[in-house]
């Protein structure tokens, strides 16, 4: 004869506790999923205005040792007397247009060094505000091993925190 099975109540119960924990855990992951891809993406953002710093600031070397040759040639020129005067003004003309040239670049230079520190101080908060989310997914976590109703409110008091440091980040 088949086995008859009789189910109890008892033994389907939802557990409305575990699914509210589960809901606020998904939720931690979904937060620190976009601000894992907000920082990588402005740790990106800072390399790349580093890189094109540093591109300004050899572009201006290149123009202040451009300046300096033209000097030499002018104090060559000086050296040498005689009939120079429309020479010395070629040079003259020359070094004040890569003056000019240098000045410009390195204003370039400097804007693109500024927003690559205001990158990296975005990315710092993001990187803190992921952090905190990451111990908030773990804390709320905890509660599935432990049934205890400590860990949820761990989690939720460290993923607000993680998530408003992370939208501080935004905010510079």
């Amino acid at each position: 004869m088949p086995e008859l099975e009789i189910h109890h109540e008892s033994e389907h119960a939802i557990d409305r506790v575990g699914q509210k924990v589960g809901v606020l855990a998904a939720g931690l992951a979904v937060a620190l999923a976009i601000v894992s891809i907000a920082s990588h993406r402005t740790h990106t953002a800072a390399i790349i205005h580093k890189s094109s710093a540093n591109d300004s600031w050899q572009r201006y070397q290149s123009t202040r040792v451009k300046v300096h040759t033209l000097e030499l040639g002018e104090g060559l020129l000086q050296a040498l007397g005689g009939k120079v005067n429309r020479v010395s003004a070629d040079f003259a003309a020359q070094k004040k247009g890569e003056e000019t040239k240098g000045k410009q670049i390195q204003k370039d230079a400097e804007k693109a060094e500024q927003m690559s520190e205001a990158d990296e101080r975005r990315a710092l908060r993001y990187d803190i505000g992921g952090g905190l989310l990451e111990i908030a997914l773990v804390a709320s976590s905890l509660f599935f091993i432990s049934r205890k109703g400590m860990f949820p409110w761990m989690g939720l008091i460290a993923g607000i925190a993680g998530v408003a440091i992370a939208l501080s980040g935004w905010m510079i």
